[in-house]
Order: C-alpha cells, then structure tokens, then sequence
C-alpha cells in the first residue's frame, strides 16, 4: 500500500516521502497514529503545494536575513563599559548588552542567541561580532565599546 508520510518514521522515511508498506502496517500503526496518509491523487496534490509554499517561504527568509546582513554589515553599534582608574575596564560586554543597545540605536530586534562572541569583550575598542541569521547567511556587527 502506498502511503504519504505526514511526520519521519524510522526506518520507514522522511516527512512528504511516498512510500510502499504493508496494509497491515499501514492501516494498523501509520495511518491509525496519524502519520500517514493514503496516497490518493489529492493527498498528493495537497503535498505537492504544500512543498512549494515551503519552499517559497525559505526563499523569502533567505532574502530577508541577506537583506538584513547588508543592513548589519553597515551599522557600528555604541556599548559602554566602566572603567577603573588606570583605564582598566570592569567586567565584560555580553550579546544581552549588544542586542539591547542595538535595539535602542537603530530600533530593530536582534536576537541575542544570534550573537557569536569568540572570545570576551574586555577592552575598550572596535570589535567584529558575527551574527547567524540564516543556516547559510552570517554578517558581522562592528561594536564600538567605549568608556562609561
């Protein structure tokens, strides 16, 4: 029996895959749970569209995260740090600091967990901080670190 499988089933497929099982195990387990579908003509039709909405809305999000790293690769974000008497700086910038003063900079969201911080930022300074914001687009922010 040929089936449509709506979730990943081990050792049976990936998600959207026609494949051929048994009827039993096809009537009795995949289709029963809900995790597949007979492969009717409309069933598969309603895959067919629903892979290319997918894939329509990963264009978009491609776009718009290279977009944005355009954007990002422009802009040097102003974070301040105190500082000791002999110019020594007090703790360290973290990505919470970052995506926070960018907010307020350039009033735009940027998410904290997108932030890659190598290493600490201790010192005072002009720093690159690579931000993720697709599996396949990373930009870099300037962050400008001065005294407080």
């Amino acid at each position: 029996m040929k089936v449509i499988l709506l979730q990943d089933v081990k050792s049976v497929g990936k998600k959207n895959d026609m494949v051929e099982v048994s009827e039993g195990y096809a009537k009795n387990f995949l289709l029963k749970k809900k995790l597949a579908v007979e492969a009717s003509a409309a069933n598969q039709n309603n895959v067919k569209l629903a892979k290319q909405h997918e894939e329509k809305v990963a264009a978009e999000n491609l776009a718009a995260a290279q977009e944005f790293a355009k954007e990002l690769q422009e802009q040097t974000v102003e974070v301040s740090l105190k500082a000791g008497a002999g110019g020594t700086a007090f703790g360290s910038i973290s990505s919470k600091e970052i995506a926070k003063a960018y907010q307020e900079q350039f009033n735009k969201e940027l998410d904290k967990k997108k932030l890659v911080i190598d290493d600490p930022i201790k010192n005072f300074g002009v720093y690159e901080v690579k931000v993720k914001l697709h599996p396949q687009v990373t930009a870099t922010l300037h962050v400008h670190v001065s005294e407080q």
